[in-house]
This record gives structure tokens, sequence and C-alpha cells, in this order.
């Protein structure tokens, strides 16, 4: 039986063209839903316009998800397709630099912050609106495993996924008497290519061999695997449709049981 969990549900989706956010395009998609997708990586966006998943329901467009100006510029051409959406998905992130905190530069710091934690209020203070004329919604941000535990050697990027844990707990509180519900999900160690680079750097960084920090880093979880992408874009599904419609204020981990992130 086909599962249309989410038909004509409209969904406003960052850093959509890749990853994560395109796992999650493809699923919100296949469940029946209304995609509005930004991303500012030009050669994603032209292999995602060319993809037999550009039909109707996808919406594409350019945008610096750090950008303000940017930003509300996409919110404007949504508006012209629609006043009113189901869900946000924030899930726009850089991993950062791979240091100990007196060797990161100030630039990296901010950066890091800016994109991971910024953008996000960039896209939810403008969804909001778009939100309560639906009557209610769903607004779900992408944390980390480094968001709920310490971890060494990314400062950075641990500092902004905790920000967007107390993010999106006071957004709940705010949010609940709208029917809006905002949740965080905290993906593990994702098998991708942003993880192909922090394991690159990591190596660097220690001096030892690329294959011995991916072990260490699936030994993290107790199932002692990998997370995919598609677990989290189906876990957004599942938060997005009425069998989520009672979760919000929600740190929610698919992570295999992360019980470590040294």
């Amino acid at each position: 039986m086909t599962n249309k969990s989410l038909k004509n549900k409209k969904i406003i989706i960052s850093a959509g063209a890749s990853g994560i956010g395109l796992a999650t395009t493809k699923i919100c998609l296949d469940r029946g839903a209304i995609v509005y997708l930004c991303d500012i990586n030009k050669k994603f966006l032209n292999k995602l316009k060319k993809h037999p998943l550009n039909n109707k329901r996808l919406f594409i467009y350019e945008c610096d998800a750090s950008n303000e100006y940017e930003v509300l510029n996409f919110f404007d051409h949504i508006k012209k397709k629609t006043k009113k959406i189901d869900a946000l998905v924030n899930n726009v992130g850089v991993a950062g630099p791979t240091l100990t905190m007196e060797k990161i530069n100030s630039d990296d710091w901010e950066r890091t912050i800016k994109i991971n934690v910024t953008s996000h209020f960039y896209f939810t203070k403008l969804a909001i609106p778009m939100l309560k004329k639906n009557k209610g919604g769903s607004i779900i941000n992408l944390s980390s495993g480094a968001g709920i535990m310490g971890f060494p050697l990314r400062s950075p990027y641990a500092a902004s996924k905790w920000a967007v844990i107390g993010m999106t707990k006071t957004l709940a509180m705010e949010l609940g008497k709208f029917k809006i519900r905002v949740n965080a999900i905290c993906p593990g160690t994702i098998k991708g290519d942003r993880m192909i680079r922090v394991i690159r750097d990591k190596a660097n960084f220690l001096n030892i061999s690329k294959k011995k920090v991916e072990k260490e880093f699936v030994s993290m979880a107790s199932m002692n695997c990998w997370i995919y992408e598609d677990d989290i874009g189906k876990t957004c599904c599942f938060l997005i449709s009425q069998d989520g419609e009672r979760i919000s204020g929600q740190t929610i981990a698919v992570d295999g049981n992360a019980i470590r992130l040294d």
C-alpha cells in the first residue's frame, strides 16, 4: 500500500539538494508532499533540476541560508505560491573545523555558529506566520549527537548544536498554543560525504589512519552501526505527519544509541 501520509502538505526544507536534505525531500515527495527547497550549491541544484523528482510538487531555489536577505527573497518566492505551510525542516549546517579550541580561527568559529544557528533563526522567524495561518504544523531543527554530549576537537559544532536544542525547547513553549510543534532531531554518525571529510580531518590532526578513525566513529553507538540519511528523512516525515501530532519540545536521537562522541 502506498504511503501518502504527507499528501498535499507544504514543506520547506533548507539545504535540501544533497545529504540529509535531499533524502528528506525524496521521502516527503514520495509520501505526497509539496516541497519548497533551497540550497547554496549550484552543482547540486542543477543536478536536482534534471532529476525525475523535479515535478509540479517540487520547487527549487538557490539561497545562502546564512544571508538574511537571500532567505527573505526565498520566502518571497514561496509566498507567491502559497500563504501557508505545514512544516519547516531546518536542515542547513556545516561540520566546522576539527581542531582543539586554542587552534581554531575566529572566522571559522563565527561561520559555524552563523550557519548552524543563525540560519535557523532566519528561516523560523519567517515560517512562523505561515504556520499560524495554517492553524498549526511542525518545525524540525537538525541538531546532532554533539548537541547532547561533548565532542572533542569539534567545539564550534558542539556549541552550535547545543544552541539548536535550546532554541527548540523554547520555541515549543512559545508556539504550543498555536498548535505548532517544534522538535530537534539528533543524527548519529551519518554515512555520507560530510562524514568522509570529518574522518579525513581527524585522521590528519591525530596522524592516524582514516580506517581507524572510521572504526572509532561506528563504535560510538552501542548498535555499532552507521546511520543513513534516509533514517533522518523518515523521522522528519513521521514528525510532520498526523502520527506525530502530539510530539513537541523533544530531542530525538537517531543514532543507534550513541554512548560517546570522543
